[in-house]
């Protein structure tokens, strides 16, 4: 009797420590309407026709003005015909972005003026220089039931 209570007294703290252990990041249901289908996490998106990022966590866009990253709730009136549903959307993890806008803007260039339905892809990267540490961070984006990816550790502005 003791030995089976024993037994089954490890099963159980087997089961509960491996539980405790697992830990999911999934943002989907904050993610907006208007971004692309099939990413289980995103911490930013890029809209490169108009240089801008928008913050999903806090719902906000970060674009520059006067030469400051504004946060804002919607977009500045500059904007205000610009088409969310339609334009390029980066999948950015990664903190602060905005920080190596220069080098997003030369890499997403080329999507500028780009519209209709945009497909996940499996796993997008860009190197971006941090502070000549001689280190690259890699921007990826996770695509639901894709490989790669990342989990996006930024939680703030």
């Amino acid at each position: 009797m003791k030995k089976t209570f024993f037994i089954m007294l490890l099963i159980s703290s087997f089961i509960t420590a491996h539980k405790a252990n697992a830990q999911v990041n999934v943002n989907i249901g904050l993610q907006p309407a208007w971004g692309p289908a099939g990413y289980q996490y995103v911490d930013y998106y890029y809209l490169p026709d108009i240089e801008t990022y928008y913050y999903v966590p806090t719902k906000q866009f970060v674009y520059l003005n006067n030469g400051r990253w504004v946060y804002s709730a919607g977009l500045p009136s500059r904007y205000r015909t610009y088409n969310l549903y339609n334009g390029y959307k980066v999948v950015v993890n990664q903190p602060k972005p905005y920080l190596h806008h220069s080098t997003y803007k030369v890499k997403y260039a080329k999507y500028k003026g780009s519209s209709g339905k945009q497909a996940a892809l499996k796993n997008s990267k860009v190197k971006v220089n941090n502070g000549g540490n001689g280190k690259g961070a890699v921007v990826k984006g996770k695509p639901a039931g894709g490989k790669g990816g990342g989990k996006g550790k930024n939680k703030h502005l």
